[in-house]
């Protein structure tokens, strides 16, 4: 659910239904990574017969969720349920958008409602608003002034569907753009003014321009100071858009604080950059710079990206990944750990929602679903995660349910047969135990499950991996690739920007 309502945006209502007990407990890792990345999705857990629903020690949804959604409404008498959907279902998508729920006890799910009451139902409208017009042009007159101005792209811009508004601006100000990790493809990173995504590693020029920023204009982001976020350096202007109240003056001080929708607010700022002028002077050599910065930074890992040693580099999977796949045609995840820092800074997203960015609660094995989710709202694309071995640990046999369900998805198994990124932390336990260890053949798993799979160890093989897998994605079958890696622990500029 959390990726079919990511890919389509909200705009389709996305329901994940669980049963009490066991099935509600087991979900809510799933639910804290859609709330933390705020996801339109709506949860309809059975709770227990109400003559029972509060004796120890049986679980309540409706207690245990309320910090990981929006709201959560019980349904104590069967004729409320039109009203009740109707409020959980308008504050899953005004404003910030996030998980609601409606628990539903057993013995009301099986009352019969008067189909009046049904009818009488009318699906929500949703309503936006711009920011306050004097403040936005103020602001807009401190951007437009700005020596080394950055746009700081969050996700409010994909669910607003604001892309071409933000390239809009971007063009007319010459301004170098980045996204957050949840808003990768919200700004075409194959665009001479993109710098990339600001997750836990960052592109080279990312951190240089941040760096040397004196004004940064957040857009539909929250500016929350996380592990999965980069930091905004202190003595900048900061001009911050949001339409989240919360979120204003909250990590960090704005100079302009605006609340709006994430479009509408963009469209302010085209108009007011044009009033005063358009295109400020001085900005021709900013492609070029950029280009220069981007150029210096791929020259540093372009050994890396095309090594040939066994086992085989993870980087040198992305980079042939890149070469054999259209990221136009494409919609690609990462996992947690490994996979996502060396994904994120060099796979170049360019339509909106072709890479799907989450982390801010990252439980290992999420992206798995996720890209579920995504072949569901977009069969038409070639949907992929990266996973490391560890995360296939987690969640691996949900892989049988593409398989089962016929949903042709890839699913990329990077294995170096350990958890890399805890080298530097886990000292003593692995000594001792082994705690970074892991083994398995995940190809022969793959197989046993039903999918095409196929296990590659040697970088030649490649290419033609990724190409037979896609056949068979597109003949209807789920498939995984597995392959042998090392235990690459270098990543671009990891927490700089912290």
């Amino acid at each position: 659910a959390d990726g079919y309502a990511r890919v389509k945006n909200g705009k389709t209502l996305a329901v994940f239904c669980m049963q009490y007990g066991p099935g509600a407990e087991n979900a809510f890792p799933g639910v804290a990574t859609a709330y933390s990345d705020s996801t339109p999705m709506l949860l309809l857990p059975l709770g227990h017969p109400r003559d029972r629903a509060q004796v120890f020690p049986l679980f309540s949804s409706a207690r245990t969720y309320a910090s990981v959604t929006k709201s959560v409404e019980t349904i104590t008498v069967g004729t409320q349920v039109a009203d009740v959907m109707r409020r959980a279902i308008s504050l899953m998508r005004m404003g910030r958008p996030g998980p609601t729920m409606v628990e539903i006890p057993a013995d009301i799910l099986n009352e019969d409602v008067p189909d009046a009451v049904i009818e009488a139902y009318r699906p929500v409208k949703v309503t936006a608003a711009g920011a306050n017009v004097r403040e936005v042009e103020a602001a807009a007159r401190v951007l437009r002034e700005a020596r080394r101005p950055v746009l700081h792209a969050g996700q409010g811009v994909l669910y607003a569907e604001a892309s071409d508004d933000l390239l809009e601006l971007a063009d007319l100000l010459q301004a170098p753009v980045m996204t957050t990790m949840e808003a990768k493809s919200a700004f075409p990173e194959d665009h001479p003014l993109a710098l990339g995504t600001g997750g836990p590693a960052v592109t080279g020029h990312t951190v240089q321009y941040l760096r040397e920023a004196d004004v940064v204009f957040g857009i539909g982001c929250s500016f929350t100071r996380h592990g999965m976020a980069a930091s905004i350096p202190a003595g900048k202007t900061l001009i911050h858009a949001t339409n989240d109240e919360r979120d204003l003056n909250k990590n960090y001080a704005a100079d302009y604080p605006l609340l709006g929708d994430a479009r509408l607010v963009l469209r302010q700022f085209i108009e007011a950059v044009k009033a005063l002028g358009g295109r400020p002077a001085g900005r021709e050599k900013v492609r070029a710079e950029l280009e220069r910065a981007r150029a210096a930074w791929l020259a540093e890992w372009t050994p890396t990206l095309g090594s040939a040693e066994v086992p085989i580099n993870p980087y040198r999977v992305i980079a042939e990944f890149m070469r054999t796949v259209d990221p136009r045609a494409a919609i690609v995840t990462h996992d947690s750990g490994s996979p996502r820092d060396q994904l994120l800074p060099f796979y170049r997203a360019v339509p909106p929602r072709s890479y799907l960015g989450w982390g801010k609660s990252h439980a290992l094995g999420t992206g798995l679903g996720l890209i579920i989710g995504a072949k569901l709202a977009a069969p038409d694309k070639f949907c992929v995660n990266f996973m490391g071995d560890a995360a296939f640990g987690m969640t691996g046999l949900d892989f049988e349910t593409a398989v089962r369900c016929g949903i042709p998805i890839l699913t990329v198994v990077l294995n170096n047969s350990a958890m890399a990124i805890e080298i530097p932390h886990l000292v003593v336990s692995h000594d001792k135990y082994g705690a970074r260890d892991i083994g398995g053949r995940y190809a022969d798993l793959g197989r046993a499950m039903g999918g095409w799979s196929e296990r590659v160890e040697r970088p030649e093989d490649i290419a033609g991996a990724f190409a037979r897998a896609r056949k068979a994605t597109e003949g209807g079958q789920a498939a995984l690739l597995e392959f042998i890696t090392s235990q690459e622990t270098r990543f671009s500029h990891r927490g700089a920007l912290r």
